[in-house]
């Protein structure tokens, strides 16, 4: 599949790329996966509230969609990364990290977010147990406990009054930073209870899934059950950069509803877009994204090994009236 064009290339092994691909697998077209294997929730113990599936390990979830998608006879997934992709004539052209090149009349990109990790001894040990980034996602595992929240940004305020949705008892850590929120800020936080501790955070003390405390470089000890961290994420939107396509004010990239892109033939969907960042949404997006991108291949020749695509009925209809009786 390597050596000759096929209809979509969908760079990302996450929900929103196995979603886009299984999706364009279901219209037949011919579709290839790039997988570089780096998952955000790759240390994450559990999604929660996906529908269906309670609570799962983010592992067997992608297994399964894995299982899902093989069954379909024009796929394939590459365990490898992307590391340049331009516009050929109608088609793209991507390098891929194995040393291949690969041809596609679509492109998804699914590359997602890169989170900044605290500098914090112990963290990797219990991120994505007791370590979390954010309150939607494992806010309820933080009902009725006591929570150690990190970070330093005026935003930090809401962070960790929206935690109060669940938590008993939140702190707020600033890791030897000076808080960034003005004398309002403080104010709030104080008058829920919350204290601004501008003070760094040497480590992490317990087991995986049983943190104990978070200790500051003063010698001091702040019991927890629960650490949440703000800090940055970037999106790896270096593809989408080189591309051309358009992005936000927060460097996610600009889609329409369709999930397209500012650079035709070009779709993205998942964390790497604007808006609220679940599985469950990057699931949804990576469906539209891969629906939308197969029905533009009508009127298209398509890829060699696929099925020719429906008529484009929009350009042979034209505007048709249909009564709604």
């Amino acid at each position: 599949m390597a050596d000759a064009i096929v209809d979509a290339l969908v760079v990302g092994g996450g929900p929103a790329g196995l979603s886009a691909a299984l999706w364009l697998a279901r219209y037949r077209r011919q579709v290839v996966v790039v997988d570089s294997g780096d998952y955000r929730n790759a240390r994450v113990e559990q999604t929660h509230g996906y529908f269906g599936y309670g609570d799962c390990d983010p592992a067997e979830l992608r297994a399964r969609a894995l299982d899902d998608l093989a069954a379909y006879p024009r796929t394939a997934v590459r365990r490898t990364t992307v590391e340049a992709v331009r516009r050929s004539g109608s088609a793209f052209t991507a390098q891929l990290g194995d040393g291949d090149e690969l041809r596609a009349l679509r492109v998804v990109l699914a590359t997602g977010v890169r989170d900044r990790f605290p500098e914090v001894d112990g963290f990797l040990d219990h991120y994505g147990a007791s370590a979390f980034h954010c309150p939607t996602c494992d806010g309820y595992e933080a009902r009725d406990r006591t929570v150690v929240v990190l970070g330093w940004s005026a935003d930090l305020a809401g962070f960790a009054l929206g935690l109060l949705d669940w938590a008993r008892h939140v702190t707020l850590v600033t890791d030897g930073r000076s808080f960034e929120g003005d004398a309002e800020h403080r104010d709030v936080l104080a008058r829920h209870g919350i204290d601004v501790v501008e003070a760094s955070a040497a480590a992490l003390d317990g087991t995986r899934g049983d943190l104990r405390a978070v200790r500051l470089g003063t010698g001091r000890s702040l019991p927890c059950d629960l650490l949440f961290f703000s800090l940055a994420h970037e999106p790896r939107a270096g593809l989408a950069v080189a591309l051309g396509c358009a992005l936000t004010a927060e460097g996610c990239v600009v889609v329409d509803d369709a999930q397209q892109t500012t650079v035709p033939g070009v779709y993205a969907a998942g964390d790497l877009t604007p808006g609220i960042q679940l599985v469950q949404v990057a699931t949804a997006k990576g469906t539209i994204a891969g629906v939308q991108c197969a029905q533009s291949l009508r009127g298209e020749p398509g890829a060699p090994r696929s099925p020719e695509p429906a008529p484009d009925y929009d350009a042979e209809l034209g505007s048709v009236r249909v009564d709604p009786r």
